[in-house]
């Protein structure tokens, strides 16, 4: 007797437990959702010792006008900037972004505003983390974190110094360990838009080296984006993530600059795709799986038709082999986080590139801008959207104007030398705050690609 209470009581407070964890989910996406599905952050650099470089057709008068800082974090959702340069109108103006830092804040601080995005990708939602501003303002630290001159590495760094992408996995893994083994795995894709072309950084040659490779994008019957043939890779942990990331990064294009020595002369996407995939034995145990159960029924109903007998019941079109396998495939659901480090926009004159270098600029300017074109459509409702304008603003459709929670991170540098640039990101990220686009969607449904062969963690 005394066993069966217990046994009753245990049943009870798990019960209970469940419920509570279910409202504590509702509870945290309706937080997210109220401070906006696309937010804003605007971080502010600190002076550095490139922005001490004159170039050549700077005089020294206007190199030391050049230092002076204009751009100010008055409290942490304020940005001010002021200005009295001669012979230009003075400059006095604020932007609100739903985050600010300032020039001393750290990366620990910038990642803790980031980290409830992560609970909401588990709970199914779709997650884009994007880092927009001039060349040198920022953008790889704060995604990456330092990085050497000729080779990018994580080994041996401060922790305290890592950026968001690798933050972001040791975030991720950690949440899933916490979920019951071989729930949940992985994939990894790494690619690059340079000169509005998307390249595959990790697919391989013939003899296993990896080397980019160029891919299309299109937009699928559902209205998706889709890069087909594109390299997945399962991983089961952040250094297996890393070591991925870290090879093709040491494909990504760089060139130095008179602005910046190592700056990137395309925009990086790396996709994090999560599978969740539920046993027949716990299938249906929350809410979430009850209305997968009710889409897998049509589903497998609707699949195969021509294998369906009108005298047969429907117990025995459930013991088809093939259509318990279409079933079993179907009770997974794929969430997405995508960390997008965009390439640097750049005045021509400043940054003093010639002939190929010149060339890449312009196809970085004509991307972002089209970038801001597709806000600018979206916050003003229009009936159609140039998504297909650029690769990039076609491969990010799904994050910018679909159903992903978006960040933008703004990054800005404080010098009087880069106002002009400054202006304009503050500008973009304004505009980027006035995107509606209504209810995000959770991702409740299967997709359509499966990967079987891939065993889960």
């Amino acid at each position: 007797m005394k066993a069966f209470d217990l046994e009753q009581s245990l049943q009870e407070v798990t019960e209970r437990y469940e419920r509570e964890k279910q409202k504590r989910r509702a509870l945290h996406n309706s937080l997210v959702e109220l401070r906006g599905n696309i937010r804003v952050h605007c971080r502010i650099r600190p002076l550095l010792p490139f922005d001490h470089a004159t170039g050549h057709s700077i005089s020294q008068d206007r190199h030391r006008n050049s230092l002076e800082n204009v751009a100010y974090a008055i409290d942490d959702e304020t940005v001010l900037v002021k200005s009295s340069r001669p012979g230009h109108a003075p400059i006095n103006k604020t932007f609100q972004f739903e985050r600010v830092y300032n020039a001393t804040e750290s990366q620990d601080t910038v990642f803790a505003d980031v980290a409830p995005l992560l609970t909401s990708l588990l709970d199914g939602y779709n997650v884009c983390i994007m880092a927009y501003g001039q060349t040198g303002s920022g953008k790889t630290y704060t995604m990456l974190g330092p990085q050497l001159e000729e080779n990018v590495t994580f080994v041996n760094e401060d922790e305290s110094e890592l950026g968001i992408i690798p933050r972001a996995t040791q975030e991720l893994f950690r949440l899933i360990s916490e979920k019951p083994p071989g729930s949940y795995w992985v994939e990894v894709s790494v690619v690059e838009v340079y000169n509005n072309e998307v390249f595959d950084l990790l697919a391989k040659d013939s003899c296993g080296k990896v080397f980019g490779i160029k891919r299309d994008v299109v937009t699928t019957r559902e209205g998706k984006s889709d890069v087909p043939s594109l390299t997945y890779e399962t991983v089961a942990n952040t250094s297996e993530f890393l070591h991925l990331v870290i090879k093709g990064l040491q494909l990504r294009v760089r060139h130095p600059t008179l602005v910046h020595a190592h700056s990137s002369r395309s925009h990086l996407v790396v996709t994090m795709t999560i599978t969740r995939t539920v046993s027949g034995d716990n299938f249906g145990t929350s809410w979430e799986d009850e209305q997968i159960n009710q889409r897998l029924n049509k589903e497998v109903s609707c699949a195969y038709p021509q294998k369906r007998d009108s005298k047969s019941t429907s117990s025995s079109r459930a013991s088809s082999p093939t259509q318990l396998e279409a079933a079993e495939k179907l009770k997974q659901v794929k969430t997405r986080l995508q960390l997008v480090d965009l390439a640097g926009s750049e005045c021509v004159g400043m940054s003093g590139v010639t002939g190929a270098a010149l060339r890449e600029t312009s196809f970085i300017n004509r991307s972002l801008s089209a970038l801001a074109d597709v806000l600018g459509a979206i916050a003003e409702q229009r009936s159609h959207v140039p998504y297909r304008n650029s690769k990039l603003t076609h491969l990010l459709q799904d994050s910018v104007g679909g159903d992903a929670k978006l960040l933008v991170m703004l990054c800005i540098s404080p010098s009087q030398k880069y106002l002009t640039e400054s202006m304009q990101s503050l500008g973009f990220g304004t505009r980027a705050r006035q995107v509606q686009r209504g209810q995000i969607k959770k991702r409740n449904l299967p997709t359509s690609r499966t990967k079987s062969t891939d065993p889960p963690i």
